[in-house]
Parts: structure tokens; C-alpha cells; sequence
């Protein structure tokens, strides 16, 4: 029988933060991932004047791999210009118009491919080291934290979800009175706040739960999901039994969360019956909610209410706060734990009529200004409500870069770290972990200003938020100042007051003695609709307003000041979240990220109207980020370019045609060894690399387009862009989690790649029926078999596209094989007929 430590060590949770898990190499240096291989420490001071080690620690790549990687990349633009001046000598006479677009679309191509990898010649990794801010600055040293997470819809953005990431965030290895948790329901509805309340009574035995065990991660959620964890806790010999309680409570705790909607429905339907047939939702006190009603009514409808701050849970006190021993009425013992919870603030903005209320964006300039009032805690650290901390000590993390002074720490703005994603289908179908971007493109981004702003999982330096600019570009104090006379901030006194007091990082977090009227109504001024007006709000202040990825803007602004940014990596990964899996959903986000893209560059943010302070380089990342989507154009324009040569014997793009295939062989290839290279010093896998290759094609053969169209039906009407919210709802069952993946949903988005998909499977058709029709000893056979490259590798670029549109049929990968070969044949089968007519 195995023992009870053997049970606890399958079932428990494990102190598995970043000192645990980084591995240790013949230097004793601390590595992880692959730096032991790939990645070498950079040269760098050892200790400061004071004697003391860096917080973070720095490696490049090793010159066996850099190397190789910069040749290939100059080779490939010698091989690029020799193909260009090769195509102008030969200039096709017949079809010149054709030609003309050929041409223009190989250059976009190779400029677009010149600008990403221009900004990847010098990747740099990053990594904290715990160890040393814990020798540095001890638990009562390290500075206050306000924690913020949005959320919109209890439907679209499930309240389970949002429930276990404010969980995590109470449980989190943090000095707890020097942060706070705020949530900001932009919908305004009583569930959220219920939701919360529940919340914070679950939270008296997760959170001390989690210390006492040394749980990871602290998503209760996904830690009982977990089959087998490494115990790392103190009392093995209470696990057991305390693991067991916990999950009983937590499940009780997830059915009253369940029956929320219904519970607040009864309730108001019952109060409404007793008040003359009233049709108010009532809260629990029996008071009317002041949010949004179930049935909609004047001032408590989506869109019009009152703003609403409530504390949930106070500020504790500065003094550790031990539970009690096991007893009838505390059957958990928590003697030698501290029961602390950290503070947690229910937050909904007024929202009214008329009134453009800037989406995400808004609502994180309204937290920005209510929690100056409660907390006022030097840094921020952003969520959306579908991520968790799935490592307790990844509020540590960004700090060890942003207190190094050393080596910047005063002018870093933020700290960004990659997105990770739970649930996301064995294959990745839809490159839902686009690793290839977070472990790639930001990594390289990290050699130059550093990277951009993703929306999540971010640490902010509040007074880069205020607009102000580093410090060695002036004080942070006299710039307050200064901008306060111009009125950028808006009228409240409280507030301008404590901007001063945010510019100062060794401070905590600074509560009101007591909340009371003044505070109160202070409060209710900074969520009104009208407190933006006249300001500098959403523009030189906050978060960045009337674009649709005002997250990568918003980072934007900073850089152009001169701050510079951070991105971390630690092990386990600080915060996971939720991917959307099924295709349409997926198409509509990067649709909104697309489109937001090109507003970005048909505004004042172009970053090539930024001013000298932005990088060289890193203008170019953020001039090829904006403009991406338009060399989708030439490659939806390619892939029809296939049956107009097919239709016809004489009709080619380019003459000598065979020379023209190798060329095009020899420039793609070259790009996919590089391609291979990037992989091996960015940590990926074959499968991320061919899923971002093919996605990449899924999008632009119909979501880039369709962002182009927005942009430019913009620029003509002066309407702006409508994107719609990315739902997380997800149809899986506990029989199918992956069951929303075979959904399909059927939008005009989808129909270009469709079109695009039937036209190369009609090609391949046609080239065989040439094939068979004229022998491949003839032109005319030949040349169609050997351009049937390009469409059977378009098809091979789209599959899953092809089995998304399937549905559950797509579950078999051979019926869509299948399929294929039968259109094939088909077609080919009718053009023998109609040539031997």
C-alpha cells in the first residue's frame, strides 16, 4: 500500500516557481528552456558599486547558430535582387499588366520579409533571478502592486473563468497587503458582483490553503484538474485530507456560482411580486442593483447605468494574521498560516447614452483613476479575465527588472510576458499558441526598444500610464506638475494629489483611513461619462482610445517617449488563459487585430511620424506590424494567378517559365531554412512553425483582405471600424472538450478562403488533365505539371481551414484526403472529355 507522503506528492501542489525550475548548468549559471544550447551568458557587470548582483540576468545566442542565421538572411537578399533584376531583363511582352502585378507583388514581398527580419538580428533573452530581488529587496521592501481585470459579458467571457483568475490573483506569493485586486465589469451586471462576494468567502480557505501547501497553480480550477504534481509543501501529513475538503468546498462553491442567474432571478421576481410588480433586480440586501436589470428599464440597461465602486474585501493590516487550529467550526488547520487576503474592489463605470464609452480601453482609465483613490500602488499588472497566474511568484518576476537601475530599470514602462493557453487541441489547428510570434518575434523585439504591449499579462510603471515621459528625459514630478495646469488629468483634486505620490516605486500601497462620503463621491466623479471630457484621457493619458488593438498603441505612445520595455520569460509560465478554438471565432480575432493594425497606420500613431526617441529598429517593427495586412492583396491575387495559365496554352506569367519556377523554389526555400534556424534559438517545435505557416495563409486568403476593405471603406466614409468580441463560450462537453472545434459557423468571412481553396483544387484538376491530355513530354503538359507546385502547396497551407469548414467530419483527416483526390479527378476527368470533343 503506498504511503501517505506518495499519495500527497501525486495530489499536491509544489513551490514550482522560477528559482525551483530553472535549470542549473557547469557554471552553476540558472538556465531555462534551451540557453544551455543555444543561448550564452551575455557579458555583463557581475555586482554594482554596492557589491550587488543584477536582478535579471541576460544570454544571447551562440555564435555557432547567429551566424549561420545572419548569412542566410544576406544571402537570401542577394538571391531576392538577383530574381528581380533576372524578371526586369525578361519582361513578358503578352500579358503586360500581369506581369506588372507580378512584379509589384514580389517586391512587397520582399520588402515585407526585409523589414521582420531586419528587427530579428540581435534576439535577446531576459530572465529574472528571484533569488537575488529576494536578497535585495526582502518582503517589506518590495512596492505596492494594483492588479486590474476587465471583463464585459458572463456569457461570451463565462464568470467561471473570471472567478478562478481573481482566485489566483488573492492567492499569489505577494507581500498581501502590498497589492489589490480590482475587477471592472463593463456590463454592469449583479452577477459579476455576486460572483465576487462568493468570491471572497471562498477565498478565506483557498487562499490559505494555497500557503500552507505551496499549491501551484493557484487557479482552483485548473490545480484540481491537474492528475499528479510533486508535493513541496511543509505538512505532507495533512495534505490529504485537507486537499479533499478543499475540492468538496470548491465544488459547492462552483454550483452556487452556476446558479447565480437563477438565484438573483428568484430573488428579484419575488421582491418585484411584493413591490406591486416592480421589475427591478434586487440584490441580496434588498436594494435595488444599480447596474444593469435582467429586464431592461431606464438607467439600468447595457449601456446605461450608474458607475458602481464597492470594496469587497478591505485593506489588511500591515501584521501577519495567523488562522486557527482545527476545530468543529475550522476544519482545516491553519495555525501557522497567515489568513491575510489581499484587498478586492468590484468596479462599473457609468455608461451612458450618446456617449462613446472606448470599449477595454476605457474601462482601464477608469480603474487607473478609482484605484488612485484606494490603493495608489506605483505599478499595475493587467488581466483579462480569462488568465490566471499559473505561477504563484510571477508578480515577483517583472520586478526584478523594474527596481535594477543598474541596467534600466527606471525608464522601463512595462514588463511583457508571453500568453499561454489552456485547452487549446493536441495539434494546435488554428496556431492558437502562435509561439512563433511570443517566443520569436518578441524575443528579437527584446535586442532593440523591447516589446510590444499585448493586452494581458503586463506590468505597468503607473506613471508611464500618466503620460510621463522616463526620467532621463526629466523628472516625473515637475512633468506632473506641468501637465496639470493644462488640464490633462480632469478636475479631480484627490486625485492630481496622489499622482505625485504613484511616481515614488519604493512606496506600498496607501489606503484611505476610512471610506467615507467625500471618498465615496469622489469615486462616482472619476467613473462618470463626462470626467474624460476636454482631457487628455485615451490620448496622451491611459490607455490609447478609438482603435481597435489599443493595447500594441498604447505600448506604442510609451516607446515613442523614449521608455523602453521588457519581455520575461519564467518557468512554469507566469499566466495562462483561454484561446478561442473554434475557426470563425479565431478568424474574427485576428480580424480585429488585423484591422486595428492598419488604423494604427493611417493615424497619428505611424510610427513613421514618431520622433527621435523611438529606436531605429524599432520604428521598423512597429512600420511592419501596421502594414502586414497589405501584402495579403498580392498573395489572394497569387492564388488565382494559377488558373489563368492553366485556361490557356500560351499564358504565362513569366517567360522562361521553368527558370522563373526555380528561382521561386530557391528564393521560398531559403526562407524556410531560415525558418528552421529561428526555431532552434527560439524553442520551437515543427508543429508551431508549420501551423503559423499555414494559419498565416488562412489569413491571408480572407481575414487580411477583409481588413483592408475596412480600412479603406474607413478612409472613404470617415466611419470607424466595428469589431466584435471575441467569445470564450465554448459548446464542449465533459464527453468532447475539444467539441467547439468541430462547430462550424458559418459568416461571410469565411467564403475568400473557400473561393480560394475550390480555384486551387480546379487548377491541380486541370494541370493533370493536361498532364494526360498532351503527355509530359510537351509544353504543354509539362509546364501546367510543374506550376501544380504552388497550388498543391497552397492546399497543403489551407488543410485546416479545409477540415474547420468539414465540421465533425473533419474529425477524419483521410475523408478530406479523400475528397480532395475525387475533385481532382473529377476535373481533370472533364477537361480529357472537352479536349477530345
Amino acid at each position: 500500500m503506498p504511503s501517505l507522503a506518495a499519495d500527497a506528492g501525486k495530489l499536491g501542489g509544489g513551490d514550482t516557481g522560477l528559482g525551483d525550475a530553472l535549470l542549473v548548468n557547469g557554471n552553476g549559471d540558472r538556465l531555462t528552456g534551451v540557453e544551455g544550447k543555444y543561448w550564452v551568458r551575455a557579458e555583463e557587470a557581475k555586482a554594482g558599486e554596492d557589491g550587488q548582483p543584477p536582478l535579471f540576468r541576460t544570454y544571447k545566442i551562440r555564435g555557432f547558430l547567429l551566424h549561420p542565421y545572419r548569412l542566410l538572411i544576406l544571402l537570401r537578399v542577394i538571391a531576392v535582387v538577383a530574381f528581380f533584376a533576372w524578371r526586369i531583363r525578361h519582361k513578358s511582352h503578352d500579358d503586360g499588366w500581369l506581369w506588372t502585378l507580378s512584379v509589384v507583388g514580389d517586391v512587397w514581398f520582399g520588402f515585407s520579409w526585409l523589414l521582420n527580419q531586419l528587427t530579428q538580428l540581435n534576439p535577446i533573452k531576459r530572465v529574472p533571478d528571484l533569488a537575488a530581488l529576494a536578497d535585495r529587496h526582502g518582503s517589506k521592501e518590495l512596492p505596492g502592486i494594483d492588479v486590474f481585470v476587465t471583463t464585459v459579458d458572463p456569457v461570451d467571457e463565462p464568470i467561471l473563468y473570471t472567478v478562478n483568475s481573481i482566485l489566483s490573483i488573492l492567492a499569489a506569493d505577494y507581500p498581501v497587503d502590498k497589492y489589490a485586486c480590482y475587477l471592472s465589469d463593463d456590463g454592469g451586471t449583479l452577477v459579476h458582483y455576486e460572483a465576487m462576494v462568493e468570491v471572497a468567502k471562498f477565498a478565506e480557505l483557498w487562499v490559505p490553503f494555497c500557503r500552507k501547501h505551496c499549491v501551484e497553480p493557484r487557479a482552483p480550477e485548473n490545480y484540481f484538474a491537474m492528475k499528479t504534481q510533486a508535493y513541496k509543501g511543509g505538512v505532507p501529513g495533512e495534505f490529504v485530507s485537507d486537499h479533499r475538503r478543499v475540492r468538496r468546498e470548491y465544488e459547492e462553491f462552483k454550483v452556487r456560482i452556476d446558479s447565480l442567474f437563477s438565484t438573483i432571478r428568484q430573488r428579484s421576481d419575488w421582491y418585484n411580486a411584493k413591490h406591486d410588480g416592480e421589475n427591478a433586480t434586487w440584490m441580496a440586501d434588498g436594494t435595488h442593483w444599480p447596474g444593469t436589470w435582467f429586464e431592461p428599464a431606464d438607467n439600468h440597461r447595457r449601456g446605461q447605468h450608474a458607475g458602481i465602486v464597492q470594496v469587497i474585501l478591505n485593506h489588511p493590516s500591515c501584521e501577519p494574521r495567523l488562522g486557527f487550529p482545527a476545530s468543529a467550526d475550522n476544519p482545516l488547520d491553519f495555525s501557522g498560516v497567515d489568513v491575510r487576503i489581499p484587498m478586492l474592489v468590484y468596479i462599473s463605470r457609468e455608461k451612458r447614452p450618446g456617449y462613446n464609452h472606448q470599449k477595454k480601453a476605457g474601462a482601464m482609465n477608469a480603474m487607473l483613476r478609482v484605484s488612485a483613490l484606494l490603493s495608489n500602488a506605483p505599478f499595475v499588472i493587467n488581466f483579462d479575465c480569462d488568465h490566471y497566474t499559473n505561477n504563484s511568484q510571477a508578480f515577483r518576476a517583472p520586478m526584478c527588472f523594474m527596481l535594477d537601475r543598474r541596467h534600466g530599470g527606471d525608464d522601463t514602462a512595462f514588463v511583457q510576458f508571453p500568453q499561454r493557453f489552456d485547452d487549446v487541441d493536441p495539434t494546435d489547428r488554428y496556431s492558437n499558441h502562435n509561439r512563433v510570434f511570443f517566443d520569436g518575434t518578441l524575443l528579437s523585439l527584446n535586442g532593440l526598444q523591447g516589446p510590444s504591449y499585448l493586452g494581458t499579462g503586463t506590468m505597468f510603471r503607473r506613471v508611464a500610464l500618466y503620460g510621463v515621459e522616463p526620467p532621463r528625459w526629466g523628472a516625473a514630478a515637475s512633468q506632473i506638475k506641468a501637465m496639470d495646469k493644462a488640464n490633462k488629468f480632469g478636475t479631480s483634486t484627490p486625485f492630481v494629489g496622489k499622482m505625485l505620490d504613484a511616481a515614488n516605486q519604493e512606496r506600498s500601497i496607501t489606503p484611505p483611513v476610512a471610506i467615507d462620503e467625500s471618498v465615496v463621491s469622489e469615486l462616482a466623479a472619476l467613473t462618470e461619462c463626462t470626467y474624460e471630457d476636454g482631457t487628455s484621457w485615451g490620448r496622451d493619458v491611459g490607455w490609447v482610445y478609438n482603435i481597435a488593438t489599443e493595447d500594441v498603441i498604447t505600448g506604442f505612445r510609451m516607446h515613442r517617449q523614449g521608455w523602453r520595455s521588457m519581455f520575461a520569460t519564467m518557468e512554469p509560465g507566469a499566466f495562462r488563459g483561454k484561446a478561442p478554438i473554434n475557426l470563425t471565432e479565431r478568424l474574427y480575432q485576428i480580424l480585429r487585430w488585423s484591422g486595428g493594425s492598419l488604423e494604427m497606420f493611417f493615424s497619428h500613431s505611424n510610427a513613421l511620424l514618431a520622433r527621435g526617441r523611438l529606436h531605429p529598429l524599432q520604428r521598423v517593427a512597429y512600420f511592419n506590424m501596421s502594414t502586414y495586412p497589405i501584402v495579403a492583396l498580392f498573395i489572394f491575387a497569387y492564388s488565382f494567378f494559377p488558373v489563368m495559365w492553366l485556361m490557356s496554352d500560351q499564358f504565362y506569367i513569366q517567360r522562361p517559365f521553368g527558370t522563373y519556377l526555380l528561382y521561386l523554389v530557391g528564393v521560398i526555400a531559403m526562407i524556410h531554412v531560415i525558418g528552421m534556424l529561428e526555431m532552434k534559438w527560439a524553442g520551437l517545435t515543427l508543429l508551431d512553425w508549420c501551423r503559423n505557416e499555414q494559419f498565416y495563409m488562412v489569413g491571408a486568403t480572407g481575414v487580411y483582405p477583409t481588413a483592408v476593405l475596412y480600412m479603406a471603406l474607413k478612409l472613404v466614409t470617415g466611419k470607424g471600424i466595428h469589431f466584435r468580441l471575441t467569445s470564450k463560450q465554448t459548446t464542449a462537453s465533459s464527453s468532447d472538450k475539444f467539441a467547439d472545434l468541430y462547430t462550424v459557423r458559418w459568416v461571410p468571412l469565411l467564403v475568400p478562403t473557400i473561393l480560394v481553396l475550390v480555384v486551387n483544387v480546379g487548377a491541380v484538376g486541370l494541370a493533370v488533365g493536361k498532364a494526360a491530355a498532351y503527355g509530359l513530354l510537351a509544353e504543354t503538359g509539362r509546364l501546367p505539371a510543374l506550376g501544380t507546385l504552388f497550388n498543391v502547396w497552397i492546399l497543403v497551407l489551407l488543410y485546416p481551414f479545409a477540415l474547420g469548414i468539414m465540421g465533425k467530419w473533419g474529425k477524419r483527416p483521410a475523408i478530406l484526403f479523400a475528397l480532395l483526390v475525387l475533385a481532382v479527378a473529377a476535373v481533370a476527368v472533364m477537361y480529357i472529355a472537352l479536349h477530345a470533343m
